[in-house]
């Protein structure tokens, strides 16, 4: 200390640096655009804020605000205000205590259910420094398993209270990796914290009605059926089923007719929309074989009778094919139809992915979108494609953005390529546990043989396979 004195200056800790790159000018090549670093800094100013949510934060560039956090009275408030209203009501408390070995976890955690593409939404931090941790990340992730869909990942805040001489915060020169002193005791830990929680949650959400309420398929994600998918239903299936239901794939020829009227504010009849496809069944566009439908099996497979054997399908893989050409026809043409919402759909992104998104403002709006900035950060989603549900456009945008970054880097944004965008679309279709009738399969089937590459799924496995009837005379024995 060379000497202390009284200086008039502002309440609050000032950071300036200057000259970082004098002694290492090598490293400035590794910068990228200003809008970036700038991104880069202000999300690290969030988590700093969701670690403190009674200190306020702003950050200042060239004397413009972009980014303020006043004080807050807890951490929902603080996420809240920082990520927005809708993410922050989808996340429940956590307060568990092991007296034992010191550990306290406390923070806000997904419903189950809720998930995201990535893990930029899964903070973790100890006491109360952000770290990037495996052991914490994968105990959450373990949590989750069979509650949320395979390859999403839960937002959260969690904050984990550890004694000092049970963590190395010195692993790293940025101090953002820990390593624990005993990796399996802080994982058990956390992992039973959140099953407690989640399980917790699970119950309080049955207990009004007192009906049991099985949990969501690990390969589901708990959300709206989309309207593309929910016309072909079966006739005789009963009303309160029919709702949950979401159904194979319609012909395109269908989906023009129908497209008008998917806008929020109109409710299509079933009825009325199933007779037009039974009516008018989409024919196959070459001369194939005809498939006879068998059965199904398991919800997953169709065995099928041809003049070559027998074959089996792959209902999912089957639907995706026929998906994905479809969206691919829709995306490639000069003006695809969009379907206009009633009530414009708002989305508030952190500001990476703000830059992300409008740099791709400009393809996704010639491809049935049409998206618009709405202030800082702020977007307003006015027109989705008629292949997609309104409720699910939000997911679908945060789903294209994290692709953008994972190919192209937050600091060149290339063009997503039209099957890029089919790949991402279709990607949660149906699953094992949607409820099917023989109608709509054979419609499957015929729609996938009409399509130009109806062997394998738009993510390479196989649709059907066939053995052939003398493959089944060789392995009885001949006559």
């Amino acid at each position: 200390m060379i000497g202390k004195k009284d200086c008039g200056m502002p309440v609050g800790t000032v950071i300036e640096v200057a000259h970082l790159f004098n002694s290492v000018p090598a490293r400035r090549k590794f910068l990228k655009t200003e809008t970036t670093e700038t991104a880069h800094i202000t999300y690290n100013c969030r988590l700093f804020a969701d670690a403190h949510p009674s200190i306020a934060f702003r950050v200042l560039e060239n004397g413009r605000t972009v980014f303020q956090s006043p004080t807050c009275s807890d951490l929902q408030d603080r996420v809240a205000e920082i990520w927005g209203r809708s993410l922050a009501n989808d996340l429940i408390p956590v307060d568990c205590l092991d007296p034992e070995n010191g550990f306290k976890l406390t923070g806000l955690t997904a419903r189950p259910g809720i998930g995201r593409s990535t893990r930029r939404e899964l903070v973790t931090l100890v006491n109360r420094r952000p770290v990037d941790s495996r052991t914490l990340s994968f105990a959450v992730l373990d949590a989750y398993q069979g509650r949320i869909q395979k390859g999403r990942f839960p937002p959260a805040f969690l904050f984990l209270g550890i004694p000092q001489q049970k963590v190395d915060v010195n692993v790293h020169p940025t101090k953002r990796e820990v390593r624990f002193r005993n990796e399996g005791e802080v994982r058990r830990f956390v992992l039973n914290s959140i099953t407690e929680t989640l399980a917790a949650e699970q119950f309080r959400s049955i207990a009004p009605n007192s009906e049991k309420v099985l949990p969501p398929h690990p390969e589901m994600d708990v959300q709206m059926p989309n309207p593309d998918l929910q016309s072909v239903k079966s006739e005789t299936q009963p009303e309160d089923t029919r709702d949950a239901t979401k159904n194979i794939s319609l012909p395109r020829e269908a989906v023009s007719e129908i497209a008008p009227q998917i806008a929020p504010e109109v409710t299509t009849t079933k009825t009325n929309t199933s007779d037009k496809i039974t009516a008018q069944p989409q024919p196959p566009s070459r001369n194939t074989p005809q498939w006879r439908l068998i059965t199904l099996l398991k919800k997953r497979y169709a065995l099928f009778e041809t003049d070559r054997g027998l074959l089996v399908l792959h209902i999912r893989h089957a639907d995706q094919r026929v998906r994905f050409e479809r969206i691919c026809k829709e995306t490639r043409k000069t003006t695809p139809p969009g379907q206009s919402l009633l009530i414009p759909h708002p989305i508030e992104l952190e500001p990476l992915a703000s830059e992300t998104l409008k740099s791709q403002l400009g393809q996704l709006n010639t491809q049935g979108f049409h998206i618009e900035e709405f202030g800082r950060n702020i977007y307003r989603i006015e027109s989705v494609p008629v292949w997609l549900s309104p409720e699910q456009a939000e997911e679908f945008v945060r789903d294209y953005i994290d692709l953008v970054r994972l190919r192209s880097g937050a600091h060149k944004q290339d063009n997503i390529s039209v099957e890029a965008l089919a790949r991402l679309a279709v990607k949660n279709s149906y699953r094992r546990n949607d409820l099917l009738n023989e109608s709509t399969v054979q419609q499957l089937a015929e729609d996938l043989l009409a399509c130009e590459t109806p062997h394998t799924s738009p993510f390479g496995k196989p649709t059907f396979y066939e053995i052939d009837w003398s493959e089944w005379q060789r392995r009885f024995g001949g006559e």
